[in-house]
């Protein structure tokens, strides 16, 4: 294993350093200094048990290391509890922001699409080319505040999924056909393997979000000459449909893999493709496809490619029919 990864993996204080904590404000460190205690106290009363009869020093020694481990778990708690104030704080000035940005941003949209359909008069090829690319900026907020609102809706857990049955294979298909262009005009080789028709009950709009991250990512990171994408749809152990995709592009480093499907996630070697992107897609993927029952996990060779995948059950059309019944009936009744 590289060095660096075995001292990354040992490195108690980079979290505290990364958020500028001190040694008695960060958990991990108040954790260690807790254990050093405990063990130095059990080891210290053994041999004072052992050597000294009066049983009063032993009760004043065991006070002071009780006394002093509550102060340092009273420390402790008051971290966690920042932590979760600031978390909390950050979940509700996201959701404000992104609720306040999208009223303008739609109103900019709507008057841009005025202008550029020549509703309100002729405009020359400058004209129109300065507004393109106000557009094309204004779709790309609308897309981030979007993303947004999506992952504070999912980790408060008011992520809504609408669940339908329909053909996974139509629905991959239907995205390359999308990005095709994409891919050729970057000399990029997109392959889908489709031998058999698999059908999910999930939420299809969702679910092609998903689809559509992987592929896009996989697009982006490819290599520019030869790039190659696979996609394949199989049955997988447990009554699981597996959708793979896999590129030969710049891998992601093993230094920063378990930070993948986080918030704002941009690899170093990413970053240096100059792709534009916010890092919220992979968390947003990977919400959807556990609320959906399944599983998305990855494997990545840096400089070799990555390999992404989700899961998704197997449906019981019998017990699809009956929920769908039952939820007619009660419609009905009502």
């Amino acid at each position: 294993m590289n060095l660096k990864i075995i001292v990354k993996k040992f490195d108690f204080m980079a979290e505290c350093r990364k958020y500028d904590l001190g040694f008695w404000q960060c958990p991990n460190s108040l954790f260690l200094a807790m254990g050093f205690i405990i063990i130095l106290a059990m080891t210290l009363t053994y041999f004072i048990g052992i050597h000294l009869v009066e049983p009063e020093v032993v009760i004043v020694m065991v006070s002071v290391v009780t006394i002093i481990l509550l102060v340092i778990g009273h420390s402790l708690v008051n971290s966690f509890a920042r932590v979760v104030e600031a978390n909390r704080m950050k979940s509700e000035f996201v959701s404000i922001v992104s609720h306040q940005l999208r009223t303008p941003l739609s109103a900019l949209k709507w008057s841009l699409d005025l202008l550029r359909g020549k509703r309100l008069g002729e405009i020359n090829v400058k004209q129109r080319e300065y507004l393109d690319i106000i557009n094309d900026s204004g779709i790309k907020m609308i897309r981030l505040v979007n993303d947004l609102l999506n992952v504070n809706r999912i980790e408060e857990g008011r992520f809504v999924i609408h669940a339908g049955l329909f053909s996974l294979n139509e629905l991959v298909e239907g995205v390359v056909r999308e990005v095709r262009l994409m891919a050729e005009s970057q000399h990029i080789d997109l392959i889908f393997k489709n031998q058999k028709n698999y059908e999910v009950y999930a939420d299809q709009e969702k679910v092609r979000m998903v689809v559509q991250n992987l592929i896009d990512n996989a697009i982006k990171y490819s290599k520019k000459e030869g790039g190659k994408v696979e996609i394949t749809i199989g049955a997988e152990k447990d009554k699981m449909i597996k959708v793979n995709v896999k590129d030969n592009g710049v891998g992601i480093s093993a230094l920063v893999q378990k930070q993948v499907f986080g918030k704002f996630f941009r690899g170093d070697n990413l970053i240096k493709q100059k792709v534009e992107g916010t890092g919220l897609g992979l968390f947003i993927a990977r919400g959807i496809i556990k609320l959906s029952g399944g599983d998305m996990s990855f494997e990545s060779i840096e400089g070799v490619g990555s390999e992404f995948w989700f899961t998704l059950s197997i449906p019981d059309k019998r017990k699809i029919n009956q929920n769908q019944n039952q939820n007619q009936n009660n419609k009905n009744n009502k």
